[in-house]
């Protein structure tokens, strides 16, 4: 007896050694994918945004403005519907066009912005995010619940930024981007678990693995969304204008 009681406990911790290391490689795919993506987005950024012609030639249309602002979200709603249907590497190349795009919508910054407070915005945010997402993945607390109340947060977001853009109320902007940065934080940790949860409930299914790496490409894409976000609120908070 004490021999099967022996066997089946070394069964159980190998077992959670495999789900573990699964785990550990799963969430280093998801924030792999993250990082080319934000590289994406600062390389394009970066390399228009420091050209005034460029910058000039695509937001003086107003068409072409328009397209390059409103492209992104399509890609979003595109991309979250349609990615658990694609291949993997399908997913990771709209992945990666899609944060080649917001590079295109976020070029301004560096004209509106010092590069000091670009990068002062920027490295803020990805220790503060750093910090989230790793509390996200450890806890033992659900956030489910805590979820439900930040994206109600969001909506709130939106309806706030809807009306200041015709208020014009330096009041009520930095409570915008105060809340935009408690918000996106909370939806970080929030969505790190969502992750890890997510990898674990489908790991042993019939081509678990397969269907896991496609919820990782999403999972991904929203722990970016959260960090550009975060990244965008604290740079119109403490950033210094050109």
């Amino acid at each position: 007896m004490a021999e099967f009681d022996s066997i089946r406990s070394s069964t159980r911790s190998e077992s959670y050694v495999n789900i573990d290391s699964g785990l550990r490689a799963h969430m280093n795919k998801v924030y792999g994918l993250m990082a080319v993506a934000m590289i994406i987005t600062g390389a394009v950024a970066w390399s228009i945004g420091t050209s005034p012609q460029l910058v000039s030639a695509l937001f003086s249309n107003s068409i072409i403005s328009l397209i390059v602002m409103f492209a992104p979200l399509v890609f979003v709603f595109f991309l979250s519907a349609r990615v658990m249907n694609m291949s993997y590497s399908a997913g990771q190349l709209y992945f990666w066009l899609f944060s080649a795009l917001m590079g295109l919508s976020l070029s301004t910054i560096f004209v509106a912005y010092t590069g000091a407070s670009i990068a002062n915005a920027f490295f803020t945010t990805a220790i503060a995010f750093g910090a989230m997402s790793l509390f996200g993945y450890t806890t033992k607390k659900d956030l489910s619940g805590m979820g439900r109340f930040l994206f109600m947060g969001v909506i709130g977001l939106i309806v706030a930024m809807i009306i200041n853009w015709f208020t014009q109320s330096p009041g009520l902007e930095f409570a915008i981007n105060v809340l935009g940065v408690l918000i996106f934080a909370g939806l970080t940790a929030y969505d790190t678990q969502n992750i890890k949860n997510t990898y674990l409930s489908i790991r042993s299914a019939p081509n678990g693995e397969e269907i896991a790496a496609r919820a990782g490409i999403l999972g991904a894409l929203s722990l970016y969304i959260n960090f550009l976000n975060m990244f965008m609120f604290l740079l119109q908070f403490m950033g210094n204008r050109e």
